[in-house]
């Protein structure tokens, strides 16, 4: 389980998350939404432990910055930071070696088979498209088998085939018992696939909903969204949409 109890984060004045507190249990999909600037990634990053900030958040009762959390945890960056002098196979025996994995390369190779990778292993990450980037930045992010995976916007960038791919990675990990926390400002992407949905606005966590409770209210995701972040009747929310 994830949970995230009171967590505030500033950045000078400028206050990027506000007393934000929220569980996920595992087997469960989260999809955090809200505009641009309304503190998403700041709170993925708070998570991960790369950030500093007031409050707290555990990882099956263990703080997430110790050592036995961060095993538990994997991270898949809206940016991929690739190293330039590394070939995508070495990408992954470096990640294995940093999470002490045994016997990872019949994985390694699934991963980069799925994510159409396989012919490029040879290949620099400088070299790979920006598209291959991201496919590579998934491998590295599902490799260690994490049992809480923090995905910043996945899908930016891939190709039909491997969205395809995330997507029914969503649910094989869910079934697996694991508990995933997607960031994104693409709806779409993401509104046949979650179980729960947290909104941003401003810092402050406006919404913490599961999809039984939106569909008993009779709004979709789309609809909640824009009733939240802009004050929306749910008659007016199709026309903002436009």
């Amino acid at each position: 389980m994830l949970q995230v109890s009171h967590v505030t984060k500033q950045y000078g004045k400028v206050l990027a998350c506000n007393d934000i507190s929220f569980e996920l249990p595992p087997g469960t999909v989260t999809v955090l939404l809200g505009p641009n600037g309304a503190g998403k990634s700041t709170l993925i990053k708070s998570i991960i432990g790369f950030l500093r900030y007031q409050g707290s958040i555990t990882v099956d009762g263990l703080p997430n910055k110790s050592s036995q959390a961060r095993r538990l945890v994997g991270y898949i960056p809206e940016i991929p930071a690739l190293y330039p002098n590394l070939t995508v196979s070495e990408h992954l025996e470096f990640l294995a070696r940093a999470y002490r994995l045994t016997n990872y390369k019949e994985r390694a190779d699934a991963l980069l088979e799925r994510f159409e990778l396989a012919d490029k292993k040879k290949k620099f990450g400088d070299e790979l498209s920006k598209g291959m980037q991201q496919k590579l930045n998934i491998c590295l992010g599902l490799l260690p088998e994490p049992q809480i995976l923090l995905m910043d916007e996945p899908m930016i960038g891939l190709d039909p085939h491997a969205i395809k791919q995330v997507k029914e990675m969503f649910e094989e990990m869910r079934a697996q018992g694991r508990t995933l926390l997607v960031s994104t400002h693409i709806i779409d992407s993401i509104d046949m696939l979650w179980d729960r949905t947290l909104i941003l606005q401003n810092s402050l966590l406006k919404a913490n909903i599961t999809r039984e409770e939106l569909d008993g209210s009779g709004q979709t995701l789309e609809e909640l969204f824009f009733s939240v972040t802009e004050g929306l009747e749910p008659e007016a929310n199709a026309e903002a949409a436009e």
